[in-house]
C-alpha cells in the first residue's frame, strides 16, 4: 500500500473522523499494512501492549479466557479499532485476548511511537485520545447493558 493509499484509507475510517489533514499525515507515515488469518490470535490476555490497529476488513473477538471456556466480550469489525491500551504506558498490559474471525486485514501503529507522537504534538495527542476515549467509554457501555442482560431479574408477569 503506498503512502497516498494510506492516507485516503485513513481519511475514510470511521475512527478518524474529525481528525485534521496534518494528523491524518502523522498517522499515515506510522502506519503498516497487516493481515490476520483466520482464528489467529492477535494478542493475549496479559500481553504487554505494543500496537494499536484500524481494522479495514475482517472480523475479531474480543475474548476473556476462563478455566474450561472463553467468553466472547465483543465483535469487532471495519472501521473499529482494536489495541488502544498500546498508547498507555508500556507497563500497561492487555486485558482481553484478540483472535481474528475470519481473515483481517489492518492498518497496525507501533504504540509507543504514537506515544512519543503525541508528546510531541499535544493537538495530535489530545485527538488521538479523544478518539480513543470514545472507544472506551463505548465499550464499557456495551460491557454494562450485557451484564444487564445477564444478570436483571426475570419478570414475573412472563
Amino acid at each position: 500500500m503506498t503512502i497516498e493509499n494510506v492516507t485516503d484509507t485513513l481519511r475514510e475510517h470511521p475512527f478518524l473522523q474529525g481528525f485534521r489533514p496534518d494528523h491524518i499525515d502523522k498517522l499515515a507515515a506510522m502506519a503498516s499494512e497487516v493481515r490476520f488469518g483466520k482464528n489467529e490470535l492477535i494478542f493475549h490476555e496479559g500481553d504487554e501492549s505494543s500496537f494499536f490497529y484500524l481494522l479495514l476488513s475482517g472480523s475479531v473477538a474480543l475474548e476473556v479466557p476462563t478455566p474450561g471456556r472463553t467468553v466472547r466480550v465483543a465483535t469487532l469489525g471495519h472501521g473499529e479499532e482494536l489495541g488502544w491500551s498500546s498508547i498507555l504506558p508500556s507497563t500497561h498490559v492487555k486485558q482481553f485476548q484478540a483472535r481474528s474471525l475470519e481473515e483481517v486485514r489492518a492498518l497496525g501503529f507501533d504504540g509507543e511511537r504514537l506515544r512519543h507522537a503525541c508528546e510531541e504534538d499535544y493537538s495530535f495527542g489530545y485527538a488521538l485520545l479523544r478518539a480513543v476515549l470514545q472507544v472506551v467509554a463505548s465499550r464499557l457501555q456495551a460491557t454494562r447493558i450485557q451484564l444487564l442482560d445477564i444478570y436483571s431479574p426475570v419478570s414475573s408477569k412472563a
